[in-house]
């Protein structure tokens, strides 16, 4: 496109002409409100979000069970749970409708149900970043490895300046979790690219990923992930992890990007592949939920980067589907078990 090309577009579609008048042709006409709309939806959402969260039970008041996990999708009716409630207690943060609590959760419930907090344990967290589950397992008593990508392929990409990458220890030490001086007893760090997983990494209890796998390029890079990642594992050991998932399983998805959307059937595969291996895969369950909340979706622009002078007008963003790209998205937990 020549600059000419780009200045009469820049005329179709500025909100306002060279004089500041209203741009009035057909083209400014159809789009000049849908960022209003998108405000609209995202404020309704919110507000109706942070009026059913009032109900939740209070976080820190229930007790660890068994649930019998599945490998599942985050839903409103797993964020009203009493399990759910019971890990934003444990974690110390308030019971939300937002799926990236209900990641954290799963991972938490996973280890829960498959016996991981005994003292002397030893798990490996890819891709770690900020997240509190290194600092928790150490208040517990359990060591674990905390890896995220070297420090020069993160910066390239913007996680470093946005406090998502673990550059050493210090951006995974919570400090309302867990002293220093058993963070430092307990926790270490590498760094580690996920797609070529070092063949040293290996004799952990455990392993675990939160919303990390899906930025590695493609759909079957991030299933490969998964299959290498029982490599780092003893027999019987567990591999739990959270991504980014498209709920409509017909049709296109988004592969061959910085952040790929996996499907029902890329999932299916998965699971027949490690059962066909010996490994137990947690029962699938891609129900989207039936419940107003999990019928709302986020639109952009999103308070981290286009909401400047709104953020603090609107309700907190909770959400648990979101629309990424023209797509419909929520989180998807991923369960296996290492073959003993």
């Amino acid at each position: 496109m020549t600059g000419e090309d780009y200045e009469k577009l820049r005329l179709i579609i500025e909100i306002v002409n060279p004089q500041s008048q209203p741009n009035l042709n057909h083209l400014g006409e159809l789009v000049r409100n849908i960022r209003i709309l998108s405000l609209n939806v995202k404020s309704l959402g919110y507000e109706l979000a942070g009026q059913l969260a009032a109900a939740l039970p209070p976080a820190g008041d229930t007790t660890a069970r068994h649930v019998g996990l599945q490998t599942s999708l985050s839903t409103q009716a797993d964020l009203e749970s009493d399990w759910t409630a019971h890990w934003c207690g444990q974690l110390k943060v308030p019971v939300l409708f937002h799926r990236k609590l209900w990641e954290l959760a799963y991972i938490l419930q996973a280890f829960h149900e498959n016996d991981c907090f005994r003292p002397g344990l030893r798990g490996l967290g890819f891709g770690s970043g900020s997240e509190p589950l290194s600092s928790y397992l150490a208040s517990r008593g359990v060591a674990s490895t905390v890896t995220d990508l070297p420090i020069e392929e993160a910066a390239g990409r913007g996680w470093v300046e946005t406090k998502q990458h673990a550059s050493g220890l210090e951006n995974a030490f919570h400090p309302q979790l867990v002293s220093r001086a058993d963070f430092d007893r307990l926790v270490d760090f590498r760094p580690v690219d996920m797609t070529a997983i070092p063949a040293d990494l290996v004799g952990y209890d455990f392993c675990w990923s939160v919303c990390a796998l899906e930025h590695l390029g493609t759909i079957e890079k991030g299933l490969e992930f998964i299959e290498r990642s029982l490599d780092t594992i003893k027999p019987g050991g567990i591999s739990v992890h959270t991504t980014e998932f498209n709920i409509e399983n017909d049709g296109p998805t988004i592969d061959n990007w910085p952040s790929v959307l996996f499907q029902q059937r890329h999932i299916e595969e998965l699971a027949a592949r490690l059962r066909a291996k010996g490994h137990f895969v947690a029962e699938l369950n891609f129900d989207p939920g039936n419940k107003v909340l999990d019928r709302f979706i986020d639109l952009p622009p999103w308070q981290h980067d286009g909401l400047v002078g709104l953020d603090s007008w609107l309700q907190p963003g909770h959400h648990i589907k979101v629309a990424t790209d023209g797509f419909i998205a929520t989180c998807l937990g991923i369960l296996v078990r290492k073959a003993p």
